[in-house]
C-alpha cells in the first residue's frame, strides 16, 4: 500500500493583532516594582491582551513564548510556561522561554511568527520581562575564562557602557554634545507623546505592594524625567570612562517592566474578526564585534533589507531602541539619516520610557503599530535594536492601512 502524498506547504502572511505592556519602573528598592514578582508583570500583559481582544478564544492560542535575560528566581522555570498556566490559559496551551539578551522579546516574535508562517501554529502570544531590580544583568553567570584568557573578544565587551564608550571611539564625529543633544530630545518626544494620548493606551494597570507603604497600582512610567535639560546633562559623570561620553543621561537606565503581544496568520485573524495592526515583511540578525555591539543594527538591518528586496528609502518609519545615544546616532550615521529626523523614534525612545532589557522588542513593535494607524502615508517600518555580546535585530513591518493616495498626499 503506498503512503499518501504530502500536502504542499506555502508560507502564510504572519500579523501583529495587538500589543501591551505594563509601565516601566526603575529598578532598585526605591522603584514602583521592588516587590513585585517579574512573573505577575507578564501575567497581567497576557490577560490584558486577552481581555482587549475578547473576538480570541483562548484554546486557539497555540504558543506562549515570553524572553527574559536572567531566567533564574521569578524569571526562571520555563517562563511562557508558567505564565500561561498562571494567566487562566487552558493547560493544553504550550508555552517556553527564550533568551537573545535585549531583543528576547523581539526573538519570540520572530520565532513564533516563522512557526505562523510555516503553518506549526495560527495564533501566538510573544513578549518579554526584565526585573533589574531583583535579577540584575549578569546575576549568576559563570563566562567561560577562555573568553578573555585567549582574547577571543576584549573584556570590554562584557561591559554594555564601555562598548559604548568603544563606539565613541570609532565615530569621533558622534560626539557627547550629539549624543546629549538626542538625548534631551527623546525626553521632550516622548512627553509630547504622553500629552497627546499617543503613549498610554496600551499601557496596563498593575498593582504593587510595598511592605512601608502598602498596596498601590502602576498607571504610568517611572523613568521618564521631563525637566532635562542639555546643561543638565552636560554636567553628569562619565562612570564608564575618566573625561568619556556616556552618561546615565543619553543612555537608557535600569529598569522592571513587562511586553506581550498578539501574533496570528492573517486568514486566521480575519476568521477570527482580529484586528491588523501590521504584517510582517522579513527580518535579520547579525553578529558583530562583542566589544562595539551597539553597531549591531546595521549589518542586520542591511541584512533584513536584502533579504526583502526594500532599501533603506523605502522606511518610513523608524523604531529604534535607545539603549545608548551612541548606537542610535552610529545606526543614523551609516544611513545618511539626519539625527533628528522626525521618522525616528517620534514617539521618543529607551533614554526616556526605559528598557527592561529582554522585553524591550514588543515596546517598539506596539508603537510602530500604533504608528501605522496614524500614518496611512507610511507603507513600511522598522524596528531594530542593539544586543549585548555583539549583535543586532531588525524586523520590518508593513502597514495595513497604507494608502497610495495618502503617501501621495503626505509627499506634496
Amino acid at each position: 500500500m503506498s503512503s499518501p502524498e504530502r500536502r504542499p506547504r506555502s508560507l502564510r502572511e504572519v500579523v501583529f493583532v495587538d500589543g501591551v505592556r505594563t509601565p516601566f519602573g526603575k529598578a532598585g528598592p526605591k522603584g514602583v516594582y521592588a516587590e513585585t514578582r517579574a512573573d505577575d508583570l507578564v501575567v497581567r500583559c497576557i490577560r490584558e491582551l486577552l481581555r482587549r481582544n475578547p473576538a480570541l478564544p483562548a484554546e486557539r492560542i497555540d504558543e506562549v513564548a515570553i524572553a527574559a535575560t536572567t531566567q533564574t528566581g521569578d524569571q526562571g522555570l520555563t517562563l511562557g510556561r508558567t505564565a500561561a498556566l498562571l494567566a487562566g490559559l487552558p493547560k493544553t496551551v504550550p508555552g517556553y522561554s527564550i533568551d537573545r539578551m535585549c531583543a528576547g522579546a523581539m526573538t519570540a516574535v520572530t520565532t513564533t511568527a516563522s512557526g505562523i508562517a510555516f503553518g506549526a501554529y495560527d495564533v501566538a502570544i510573544a513578549g518579554g520581562v526584565e526585573h533589574m531590580g531583583r535579577h540584575p544583568m549578569g546575576e549568576g553567570v559563570d563566562p567561560n575564562p577562555r573568553i578573555v584568557s585567549e582574547k577571543l573578544v576584549d573584556p570590554s565587551a562584557l561591559v554594555m557602557g564601555s562598548t559604548a564608550e568603544n563606539l565613541h571611539d570609532r565615530f569621533p564625529h558622534l560626539t557627547r554634545e550629539r549624543a546629549d543633544a538626542f538625548a534631551l530630545a527623546s525626553q521632550q518626544r516622548y512627553a509630547k507623546a504622553v500629552a497627546n494620548g499617543q503613549i498610554g493606551p496600551e499601557l496596563v494597570t498593575m498593582a504593587t505592594r510595598s511592605a512601608e507603604n502598602g498596596w498601590g497600582v502602576a498607571t504610568v512610567d517611572e523613568p521618564p524625567r521631563p525637566q532635562t535639560t542639555l546643561d543638565g546633562l552636560a554636567s553628569l559623570k562619565t562612570p564608564f570612562r575618566p573625561h568619556g561620553h556616556v552618561t546615565a543621561g543619553n543612555a537608557a537606565g535600569l529598569n522592571d517592566g513587562a511586553t506581550t503581544c498578539l501574533l496570528a496568520a492573517e486568514e486566521v485573524a480575519e476568521e477570527l474578526g482580529l484586528a491588523v495592526g501590521m504584517r510582517l515583511v522579513g527580518y535579520g540578525f547579525a553578529g558583530v564585534e562583542p566589544e562595539v555591539m551597539g553597531i549591531g543594527p546595521v549589518p542586520s538591518t542591511e541584512k533584513a533589507l536584502a533579504r526583502t528586496g526594500l532599501s533603506i528609502e523605502d522606511i518610513g518609519l523608524f523604531e529604534l531602541n535607545e539603549a545608548f545615544a551612541i548606537q542610535v546616532l552610529a545606526f543614523l550615521d551609516h544611513f545618511g539619516i539626519a539625527d533628528d529626523d522626525d521618522r525616528v523614534n517620534p514617539w521618543g525612545g529607551a533614554i526616556a520610557v526605559g528598557h527592561p532589557l529582554a522585553s524591550s522588542g514588543v515596546r517598539l513593535m506596539t508603537q510602530l503599530s500604533r504608528q501605522f494607524a496614524e500614518r496611512p502615508g507610511v507603507r513600511y517600518g522598522l524596528t531594530a535594536m542593539c544586543v549585548g555580546l555583539g549583535m543586532g535585530a531588525t524586523v520590518i513591518w508593513e502597514n495595513p492601512n497604507w494608502s497610495g493616495d495618502a503617501a501621495e498626499e503626505a509627499a506634496k
